[in-house]
């Protein structure tokens, strides 16, 4: 029976929870994060999307020409995104040349490790770290500002089709692949869920004073 996205999440309930619900977004929500943490988190998350579209154009180079246009217009609309954090990097006085801390890093270089592997493997991660994005800061509901600009980023209608599209580009992938494939396939996307959830625990580290 191939794997599918669907699939993962069945699987492995207990440690996707973990990657989607996490203090930090819990206290986004209630309002109690504080600044530093809040701060923390948004410099190392550009940092990270520097990263992940250069991942994302890796994996649009593999795609077959069916999958072309969704991840063409992921690809576009990281470009805004990134110009979004700018902006908000320059309202909150970040310095976004801060270096990557580890787990960060630890990120980047997985991502970075995927550009010789299967497109089937390629498509699960993506979908898998959008998706994670989508629920994190869709699940701990209605956010108050300045956290609600941050929320409907990823956890908008639009977006969610969007992971949604990637979901059954990845299933397509994953229908014709061998065993192995599908089984690096899982392995990447288990590897996803324990970053996303390093990445939130990532804000309680060192962090800014403002």
């Amino acid at each position: 029976m191939p794997l599918t996205c669907e699939s993962l999440l069945s699987a492995h309930p207990d440690i996707w929870h973990a990657a989607t619900v996490h203090p930090f977004l819990t206290q986004c929500q209630e309002g109690t994060i504080r600044p530093a943490q809040f701060n923390t988190w948004l410099v190392q998350d550009y940092r990270f999307v520097t990263e992940f579209t250069r991942f994302l154009g890796r994996t649009l180079a593999a795609a077959p020409d069916q999958d072309l246009d969704i991840l063409l217009s992921g690809l576009n609309a990281l470009q805004d995104e990134l110009n979004w954090f700018r902006d908000k990097a320059a309202e909150r006085s970040l310095n976004l040349d801060t270096p990557r801390q580890p787990t960060c890093q630890t990120y980047c270089e997985f991502m970075g490790s995927l550009v010789n592997v299967p497109y089937a493997v390629q498509a699960t991660a993506l979908w898998g770290i959008e998706y994670a994005y989508n629920q994190g800061w869709q699940l701990p509901g209605k956010m108050p500002a300045p956290y609600d600009e941050f929320a409907d980023r990823w956890g908008n209608p639009g977006f969610t089709d969007y992971v949604k599209l990637l979901a059954q580009q990845a299933d397509a992938a994953l229908e014709t692949v061998p065993q192995p494939v599908q089984a690096a396939a899982e392995a990447a996307f288990l590897r996803v869920a324990v970053l996303e959830k390093d990445f939130w625990q990532m804000a309680y580290g060192v962090g800014y004073d403002n």
